[in-house]
């Protein structure tokens, strides 16, 4: 999935909804989800009929708290790809993006952190 784009579509009713394209092959593309480091359960992938893919990711109210939830979006298995990241903010606004860009510094920092684990696993 090396030329994979996964492009927003949108939030609606607690579920983020994006299409996954550039993926070869007709079966449905394997993905983790992540956000605080737990792994999102019931993402379900289908296809748009146009070649590409439909993903919702249930936003689980466990994640959601005063504060910013970081959601990182990967490819599954050995590359650990990421295709997309995006945080939603809860209770007081922010005065600034700060607590948001730290949050998704810190998600970009787990999938750095994983892929350096996987290659001193093969290494």
């Amino acid at each position: 999935m090396a030329a994979a784009r996964l492009e927003k579509l949108g939030y609606r009713a607690g579920v983020w909804e994006g299409r996954l394209s550039g993926v070869s092959g007709t079966d449905a593309p394997r993905l983790e989800v992540t956000a605080g480091g737990a792994s999102v359960a019931d993402v379900q992938i289908r296809g748009d009929g146009a070649g590409a893919w439909i993903v919702s990711i249930p936003i689980p109210a466990a994640v959601l708290g005063d504060g910013i939830a970081v959601f990182a979006v990967t490819e599954a298995g050995s590359s650990g790809l990421p295709l997309a990241q995006f945080a939603l903010a809860v209770g007081e606004p922010a005065d600034d993006d700060m607590r948001a860009e730290l949050g998704l510094l810190r998600a970009e920092l787990d999938l750095l952190k994983r892929a350096l684990r996987r290659l001193a696993d093969k290494a």
